[in-house]
């Protein structure tokens, strides 16, 4: 494996949320810019992490305008529609300051239920294994307890972690679990995403050109040593803000 070059960014993060802050509360009209910037950009990025052919723009047509794209599976636009649905529902969640089980399976469920209505939001009852890795995920028997104890270790995540750390360990907590027989990936990145908005901090995009070194730090999480994923993490959350104050410059 080659050496990855991400190094920590938890100090470049707390400078750029600093900056960020200055510019809070943001007015209704500035809000609802950027979530629709970022409707776009995360179900692009999180998808096409998962092998969905559509384009970035491909993807806005088929969102925002309800188009068809020849050629391209339904599958890959029934992920982009689920995937903005399941974003709104995200963005109901943050004012709550918590994360339940069942805000995780209705997450599932809004992003998959046209692909598969009877798995989505249901665990998985069946075991399956991960390509591209040696990881065996945990027996489906053993998922809902593992769940139940992943929701009781999110205050403690919370408290113990600086935010940016919190969110890559319950991504990777998440993902270890796997408790659902797809669309687990997706699922950790909303998480992630939901747990760093509650704390302040930005949506966070993970671009498809990184793929193989987003897939390698969890591999190495996998084996049981977090820090480089966190660290991939904190260097995703650096690029994101400083795309972020860009958007707040253009739009102040």
């Amino acid at each position: 494996m080659k050496e990855l070059p991400y190094k920590n960014k938890l100090k470049e993060n707390d400078k750029l949320q600093e900056r960020i802050n200055r510019f809070r509360p943001l007015n209704q009209n500035s809000l609802n810019q950027i979530k629709e910037y970022y409707r776009i950009g995360l179900a692009y990025t999180s998808n096409a992490l998962e092998g969905n052919s559509l384009t970035e723009t491909e993807t806005k047509i088929v969102i925002e305008d309800g188009l068809t794209i020849g050629g391209k599976p339904l599958k890959d636009h029934y992920e982009a529609v689920g995937h903005s649905e399941a974003y709104d529902f995200l963005y109901t969640l943050i004012k709550k300051n918590k994360i339940t089980e069942q805000d995780i399976l209705q997450l599932h469920q809004l992003f998959y239920r046209r692909i598969d209505e009877n798995n989505a939001g249901m665990y998985r009852k069946v075991n399956v294994i991960i390509t591209g890795t040696d990881f065996i995920p945990p027996p489906f028997k053993k998922v809902p307890d593992l769940m139940t104890e992943l929701i009781h270790k999110i205050p403690v995540l919370k408290k113990k972690y600086h935010p940016i750390e919190f969110a890559a360990l319950l991504h990777k907590d998440f993902v270890e679990i796997h408790p659902f027989v797809d669309g687990n990936g997706r699922t950790a990145r909303l998480l992630m995403n939901l747990a760093l908005l509650q704390s302040g901090y930005v949506i966070t995009i993970i671009p498809p050109v990184l793929r193989r070194d987003y897939l390698d730090v969890l591999r190495i999480a996998n084996k049981g040593d977090n820090q480089p994923f966190i660290n991939f993490i904190t260097n995703s959350v650096y690029e994101s803000q400083k795309d972020y104050l860009r958007l707040l410059e253009a739009l102040n």
